[in-house]
């Protein structure tokens, strides 16, 4: 008797929104390059596939399989951010553009007076 190999592995449940890091089986098993990248949970089905759309490209991708998927956490993505050294002369120089662009709106923002909305 052969005993297999292959592990086995608990499957996230991803919720409608989420961002998550998605590799195109087809792609990936006949050596296709861009095959992964970030994608965005459009619609979870009861039957355990999901519809996501590719963020770069805007492409629509249903039927995806949650054992290709992996949940892209906001702690991550954030995590430059909150552990930059702020206070040095190369603090910029770790972070990531979308890490200084945030910072950046968030400097634009915090020092103007707050707007109303516009009379109806």
């Amino acid at each position: 008797m052969a005993l297999s190999t292959q592990k086995t592995t608990a499957v996230t449940v991803f919720k409608d929104g989420d961002y998550v890091l998605y590799r195109d089986p087809a792609m990936y098993w006949t050596g296709k390059p861009g095959h992964t990248f970030v994608c965005r949970v459009k619609k979870a089905w009861a039957t355990g596939e999901y519809t996501l759309t590719a963020l770069v490209s805007d492409r629509l991708i249903e039927f995806a399989k949650a054992d290709y998927m992996r949940l892209l956490p906001p702690l991550d993505a954030m995590r430059d951010i909150d552990t930059a050294p702020l206070h040095s002369a190369d603090a910029a120089d770790g972070m990531t553009a979308a890490a200084m662009a945030w910072l950046t709106q968030q400097h634009a923002t915090a020092n103007q007076r707050p707007e109303l909305p516009e009379h109806r």
